[in-house]
């Protein structure tokens, strides 16, 4: 059974006028992932399908341009139409149930487990549901951050969240059918690059021999179709935009 990925959002570092910030649904052998919940992508997520479906929730890492609509999330599932028969199992970093907590104004977390089953990542984390695995691994960011690959019945695509050049994010995209990757400025942490450039991009897809390379969450910087084309430079595989809106089944 193939996967699709269905874009939400990709804006950088905040959204524009019908441009969320990173938010994509994955869709595959049963299973519904809502993966990143930038500002905007629930509202686009609900285009697409309806919430209480969700089998899941992953999250690459809690700066707010991935993580602010959980805030959204947990008002619709508490107190709308969207409630889903259990809670929804929420793959994240470790902070994130006392980092939502702390917008309701509460130093508890227990309120929250009625509307999602909080489930810390780690590298190396591995989980399957129905027939849609997911593997996660950690990479640079300078804080708590991971990628993912995501593999059905041989699809397999991979998410670099937001990294810098790391051992670990090439070999999550090893072999992959698409590679969702970020394009950005060359940006730095304490001495790490946090961030990738399109040609760190590029190089990525192109030594991980992925068949295509996907740009997305690219800056105010830069705009998307030169983030794409120099990335389509380096990478030698087929390379595309993300765009809203974009659906792809492979």
């Amino acid at each position: 059974m193939p996967i699709t990925l269905t874009v939400l959002g990709t804006a950088s570092p905040h959204p524009g006028p019908d441009r969320p910030c990173s938010g994509y649904l994955l869709s595959g052998g049963g299973a519904e992932v809502w993966v990143d919940a930038g500002p905007g992508s629930f509202a686009a997520l609900q285009r697409h399908t309806d919430p209480a479906r969700l089998t899941a929730i992953w999250i690459s890492h809690l700066h707010a341009d991935h993580t602010a609509d959980l805030l959204c999330a947990a008002y619709a599932f508490a107190y709308g139409a969207m409630t889903p028969a259990a809670p929804v199992p929420l793959y994240a970093p470790q902070d994130c149930a006392r980092r939502l907590a702390g917008f309701f104004g509460r130093a508890d977390v227990d309120f929250l487990k009625n509307v999602f089953d909080f489930r810390p990542l780690y590298d190396g984390h591995d989980v399957r549901h129905w027939n849609l695995r997911l593997t996660t691994r950690a990479v640079a960011h300078g804080t708590e951050a991971y990628g993912l690959r995501a593999e059905c019945q041989g699809s397999v695509l991979a998410y670099s969240g937001d990294s810098g050049p790391c051992p670990a994010l090439t070999e999550l995209a090893i072999g992959a059918d698409l590679f969702l990757c970020e394009a950005d400025i060359d940006a730095h942490h304490g001495g790490e690059q946090v961030h990738l450039t399109p040609e760190d991009a590029g190089r990525v897809a192109h030594e991980a021999r992925v068949r295509e390379l996907l740009v997305t969450h690219v800056g105010p910087a830069l705009t998307r179709e030169a983030a794409t084309a120099r990335a389509a430079e380096v990478s030698g595989r087929p390379t595309s935009t993300a765009v809203e809106g974009d659906i792809r089944t492979f």
